[in-house]
């Protein structure tokens, strides 16, 4: 993978960023402003008035409530859509139809369709986009990639993942909503866990996934189990249940001569077992936790490193989404959040049945 060196030559990268919502506050558009070789020169919501103090509380020079006017901004050179997965692809292809290069958030749109045609037109224009799966670049996720490449787990032998949390007791939000979100929490969170497989021992294949709504209100699913194996061949397992009462999240990864435990979620030490005994790595994340991503495309865009998380890897994550979860949908080649009366997984439980977990 070689740099695009898409601004090469040149000493910053300005960008806009279109939804400055909650998002950003911390986890991201600060990162735009601290990057080397970094300005946040422009930012927009619908609400004129958020963005407008948005932009007042970050010392951001313009804000817009326009998507278009931001795009057509002649000082804007490339452009982060921090809006739901729901609008994503409209306006990648805006920004890639104005000639200039994207960072999109994860997950990359709310299908590999949309994925596809995301890619396409980018490809079309020779530019380059890139998606926010940032734990590609936390210091924690290097090391074990470090552990991975040295040999130190020998050959990895299997992967397990299990995630849970009582999402089924919370209100409506857009995470829940199919046209806005793409399905439901799987989405938002397992995609950052598989997208992070994909980075260490993917690509994956052999996916196998069933889905169901057990506990929920809404009409997307709430657990989900995937089967898949790594690039090695090795076998893997995720359990999703977003209406559990208890919380976990734990990734194991198994090798032949150690094991590594960590969390997906959770700034914690991670777990070490292997000749020389247990030990606990703790490398905590940083106060901006994109801001190491961010700078990674900073720097392939001005030429001087390469962006590991780009539409092409981003795109296979939705594909391994999309395979677990199209029995649930009846497939998620199409529009699929237009039609849920057809979803064969969709069940809305009673109120009773809900409140004990169906």
């Amino acid at each position: 993978m070689a740099a695009t060196g898409h601004f090469a030559g040149r000493t910053a990268v300005r960008w806009g960023i279109i939804g400055c919502g909650d998002v950003t506050e911390v986890k991201s558009g600060p990162g735009f402003q601290r990057a080397s070789g970094s300005q946040l020169v422009a930012v927009m919501r619908r609400n004129g008035a958020l963005a407008a103090d948005y932009a007042m509380r970050h010392g951001v020079p313009r804000w817009y409530d326009s998507a278009d006017a931001l795009i057509a901004d002649p000082e804007v050179d490339a452009v982060y859509i921090a809006t739901p997965p729901g609008s994503h692809a409209s306006f990648a292809l805006a920004v890639a139809a104005a000639g200039k290069p994207a960072y999109v958030e994860k997950p990359m749109a709310r299908h590999a369709a949309e994925c596809d045609r995301m890619m396409e037109a980018f490809a079309c224009e020779r530019l380059p986009l890139f998606v926010a799966y940032y734990r590609r670049r936390l210091p924690c996720f290097l090391k074990v990639e470090e552990l991975l490449r040295s040999g130190a787990l020998g050959r990895v032998t299997g992967v397990t993942y299990r995630f849970s949390e009582p999402n089924h007791r919370k209100g409506d939000q857009w995470r829940t909503d199919a046209e806005l979100a793409g399905a439901g929490y799987f989405l938002d969170l397992a995609s950052h866990a598989l997208d992070l497989l994909d980075y260490l021992v993917g690509p994956l294949t052999d996916i196998t996934g069933r889905a169901a709504n057990m506990a929920s209100a809404y009409a997307v699913e709430d657990t989900v189990a995937l089967g898949f194996r790594t690039a090695s061949g090795a076998p893997g397992s995720m359990a999703c249940n977003f209406a559990g009462a208890a919380s976990d999240d734990s990734m194991r990864l198994t090798g032949t001569e150690g094991e590594l435990s960590f969390p997906m979620f959770r700034s914690e030490p991670f777990r070490w077992e292997g000749a020389a005994g247990v030990q606990l790595l703790d490398l905590p994340y940083p106060p901006h936790v994109a801001q190491p991503l961010i700078q990674s495309v900073v720097d392939d865009l001005l030429g001087r490193g390469v962006c590991p998380s780009t539409g092409e890897s981003a795109r296979r994550t939705s594909r391994v989404m999309d395979q677990a979860l199209e029995g649930y949908y009846g497939g998620r080649n199409d529009a699929f959040w237009t039609r849920p009366e057809t979803w064969p997984g969709r069940r809305i439980p009673s109120p009773a049945s809900a409140g004990r977990g169906g």
